[in-house]
């Protein structure tokens, strides 16, 4: 028996666990709902892999469920910080809020393109290695896929730093600090990958979309903490209630 898979079947279970807390415990605010989605995609992608690398799941499909599965993940990241320095921010007013509100759902025109584009050329889709930690594909368009990939996370980041500069709220700039620190945390293998590539190893690269997954369990736990601070508990609200009562 080979332990292939074996790291993605323990990062799914854990996430699968965050999900659980978070549908029990987490206020279903806007930002809350974009969070848990987002935890929930990254579990459902983990526990993919650990079937294709470990009960031998590597038909075309798998592969191309996976890679539509993570094409909505930058695009949903980028949502969530829009939202959050949003409120970072003064009031803009209602219609330009709606206004905005629509051009957002623009930012998913890439991960739409490439979930249709994908299903007409499946049979190119594969898995070409399974080590215990990542998997290794096969896919078409890799570098424009990679750019739509990273330019979200890349903008997500930017708003962040200006955002959190500009908050007095403790309590809002501690969540901006925590995603900002997820953000630069799950760009560590781009990183270390492009410089590898241009010295010339392709190795990082060529399993980018695996390891940057499991370094985004970090991720889900910066947004599993997100949420649970971000959602006032029942007792917590009676006792602002009150409060209010006598003021």
């Amino acid at each position: 028996m080979n332990w292939y898979g074996t790291v993605s079947l323990l990062l799914a279970c854990i996430e699968f666990l965050l999900l659980f807390n978070l549908f029990v415990f987490a206020e279903k605010n806007k930002l809350n709902k974009i969070a848990i989605v987002m935890v929930a995609l990254l579990a459902c992608y983990q526990t993919l892999e650990f079937f294709m690398c470990q009960v031998g799941l590597q038909t075309s499909f798998f592969p191309f469920f996976a890679f539509v599965i993570i094409s909505f993940l930058p695009p949903l990241n980028l949502i969530l910080v829009l939202t959050l320095t949003r409120n970072l921010t003064p009031a803009l007013g209602e219609t330009r809020l709606r206004r905005l509100s629509l051009t957002n759902w623009l930012i998913f025109i890439p991960a739409i393109f490439f979930s249709i584009f994908y299903t007409f050329v499946i049979p190119q889709f594969a898995v070409t290695s399974c080590t215990v930690l990542y998997a290794t594909y096969n896919y078409p368009l890799g570098d424009l896929f990679g750019f739509f990939y990273y330019l979200p996370i890349l903008i997500s980041i930017i708003l962040l730093i200006i955002s959190i500069k500009k908050e007095s709220d403790k309590k809002k700039k501690l969540v901006g600090k925590v995603l900002l620190f997820g953000a630069l945390f799950i760009s560590i293998p781009p990183s270390l990958g492009f410089i590898l590539m241009f010295a010339g190893s392709y190795s990082l690269i060529s399993a980018m979309e695996s390891v940057m997954c499991k370094f985004a369990f970090v991720y889900a736990l910066c947004l599993s903490f997100i949420c649970i601070y971000n959602s006032p508990f029942k007792d917590e609200r009676n006792y602002f209630k009150y409060l209010s009562r006598y003021k």
